[in-house]
């Protein structure tokens, strides 16, 4: 398989350089060769050329097509027309390429106007037929028409952006006013006007904008694994092998550049651990005889401070897989515990179950006294705020809550060295990904990130790329998205008036020491 198996990114096209257009008037404009064809820069960051499909911008858009009034198509109109001075007329073959240019997305909204009130008038004045297709941080606009209806509209529309800019700016001196405790109603705010953003400059800057941000960060120390005698002297032959016959172990180097060799698996806590002796301890009061396949492999991987994807199916032992290397992450940072200013490990899980499951094992298998804490919705949100703030090593929170912490500054998350998103692809079946963004934006980029997910779909292997960096991959089994093989299934269709029947004798057979979950889409009442 290819390393992240995604959809190729090469969108490039061939592209004949489009006619230069030259405006008229007293306006400020250059010109400037981009990309083999020539392009007018126009004052505030405008550009514009002659043509259309030939000057699209490289990243394909979904286009947006305000249509001037009146120009719904109705069965007595055929092929393409367009309304000009007020009358509809057939839109002629020698009629001139479309004017295009680009305007900055903040500037949209003004030449739409509400309900496209704005453009419908703007094609009223001028005649022509105006598009704008959307983008991701500029629009481009194109305009239809003969040279003089084209040339007409550009000038509307740069009025109308110039006087946007002026009224912006006055409104900061004059039209804003103050509505609170001891102050007048009429009274206009006083200072300094508000700085317009350059937000092509904050585009252009935007990795020194970052290093900026996390210059004054303390350093982090991700290796901490050192391999055990017996397991540096396996063979390949006896590592592929060993894997092989614990369901199937599969690896994979996801590093962009050359790739690195994969750790040997360790058969035994104590290859593992060796240098940990308190973990080794904890392990074998719990009971557990030797690791799983997913915490074999995984072990070696995320001790040596690399960024790891597991994929296995749920009951495999994931958890402890992430959690035991981040009680040592946690304790062997350069800088103590004390002096962090807020927890160094995160656990996002998608549901609150699984959220306190996780916190059940940190209770259970707890590390020279590490304090950890379970974020949820639904939960006592004030209580929840008592604790963290009072101070926690480890958070284990569903992503809805914890944004809700983070935006409301009840938790510092720049201080977050181990970062875990356990079972990712349920996070992204629940429409979380927006909240994962905001959350991971606080995280120092430098972390250890580890990913986890029972399948490996589309969605999650784009988070997993925009986000873990060069990563190491660990799959127990296959890729496939299957049922788990260890648990039998029965598929019982029931006629809708025989459910609630069915339902009461099903519950009344079970034993003493069984235990069922029922998903019902009303209340359901048994005495």
């Amino acid at each position: 398989m290819s390393d992240w198996e995604a959809e190729s990114d090469d969108e490039s096209r061939d592209k004949p350089p489009p006619q230069e257009w030259r405006p008229s008037g007293q306006r400020s404009y250059a010109t400037r060769e981009v990309e083999g064809r020539t392009v007018v820069f126009r004052r505030g960051g405008g550009r514009c050329w002659r043509g259309g499909a030939a000057a699209a911008p490289e990243r394909e858009v979904e286009q947006s097509t305000w249509r001037c009034r009146g120009q719904q198509e109705s069965g007595s109109r055929t092929g393409q027309q367009r309304r000009g001075g007020g009358a509809w007329e057939s839109r002629r073959s020698s009629e001139p390429e479309p004017l295009c240019f680009h305007l900055d997305n903040s500037f949209i909204g003004t030449v739409i106007g509400r309900g496209g009130a704005k453009i419908r008038e703007l094609e009223d004045s001028s005649g022509s037929k105006i598009k704008i297709v959307n983008g991701e941080y500029e629009s481009e606009v194109k305009i239809f028409g003969s040279d003089d209806n084209q040339n007409k509209a550009k000038r509307l529309i740069d009025e109308l952006v110039d006087g946007y800019g002026e009224r912006s700016e006055k409104d900061y001196r004059f039209g804003y006013h103050e509505y609170g405790r001891g102050g007048s109603d009429n009274t206009p705010t006083s200072g300094p006007p508000k700085p317009t953003i350059n937000w092509a400059s904050l585009r252009e800057n935007k990795a020194k904008y970052e290093a900026m941000k996390w210059e004054d960060l303390p350093p982090i120390e991700k290796q901490f694994y050192k391999e055990a005698q017996t397991v540096a002297s396996l063979t390949q032959e006896e590592v592929s092998k060993w894997r092989k016959e614990n369901n199937n172990i599969i690896c994979n180097d996801l590093h962009e550049g050359e790739k690195r060799p994969i750790p040997n698996p360790v058969r035994t806590f104590e290859e593992a651990f060796q240098q940990y002796p308190e973990i080794i301890a904890t392990i074998k009061k719990v009971g557990f005889q030797s690791p799983t396949p997913i915490q074999s492999q995984a072990w070696p991987i995320i001790l040596q401070g690399i960024d790891l994807i597991g994929i296995a199916q749920t009951g495999t032992g994931k958890t402890l897989a992430y959690l035991l290397p981040g009680f040592i992450h946690l304790d062997s940072q350069p800088i103590p515990k004390a002096e962090r200013g807020g927890p160094g490990m995160l656990v996002l899980a998608p549901t609150r179950e699984l959220a306190l499951q996780v916190e059940a094992e940190c209770a259970k298998y707890t590390y020279k006294g590490t304090k950890s804490i379970c974020i949820y919705g639904g939960g006592d949100r004030k209580g929840q705020i008592s604790v963290v703030t009072k101070g926690v090593d480890i958070v284990i929170a569903t992503p809805g809550r914890l944004n809700d912490l983070q935006m409301n500054n009840f938790v510092n998350l720049k201080s977050i060295t181990y970062l875990v998103l356990d079972e990712a692809d349920r996070m992204l079946d629940m429409g979380f990904e927006p909240q994962i963004m905001k959350i991971l934006i606080d995280i120092r980029p430098d972390r250890q990130t580890i990913m986890t997910s029972a399948t490996w779909p589309d969605g999650v292997r784009r988070l997993a790329k925009s986000y873990l960096k060069n990563p190491m991959m660990v799959y127990v089994g296959t890729l496939d998205l299957a049922a788990v093989n260890t648990v039998g299934q029965n598929i019982i269709v029931i006629p809708e008036e025989e459910k609630r029947a069915y339902i009461l004798h099903f519950i009344d057979s079970l034993k003493p020491d069984d235990k069922v979950i029922i998903f019902v889409g009303k209340k359901l009442v048994y005495c």
